[in-house]
């Protein structure tokens, strides 16, 4: 089993002005954890080049904040990239973290 150091992206949605713009705003935490499974593969579309996507799984420890933000999960970093977090599964007291294609930031301003 591989060890991983890398950035939880915790997501909420801002409010930009009153006439009901939202834009997400995301929040980054360092954990340590465990890689339990490392799988890549790439997307067949009708663009001229595939997708990549991951079907890696992280084990971490759950913190409090984690533990009280499981649902604003958004992203993972891992190999210098940000990747979507498709599901988490609660195993008390590690969360097993599912990874999916390249997560788009947009204009959040990038990495934190």
């Amino acid at each position: 089993m591989a060890k991983w150091f890398g950035k939880i992206g915790f997501g909420e949605d801002e409010a930009v002005d009153d006439y009901g713009v939202w834009k997400p705003s995301l929040t980054y935490k360092e954990y340590y954890g465990d890689l339990l499974k490392d799988y890549h593969k790439r997307d067949s579309t009708s663009n001229v080049n595939d997708n990549l996507s991951l079907g890696n799984s992280i084990s971490i420890l759950a913190d409090p904040y984690v533990s009280q933000n499981l649902g604003k999960i958004r992203c993972v970093e891992y190999g210098g990239t940000y990747w979507k977090v498709t599901s988490v599964d609660v195993q008390y007291p590690r969360l097993v973290l599912s990874v999916g294609p390249v997560y788009n930031i947009g204009s959040t301003g990038g990495a934190g």
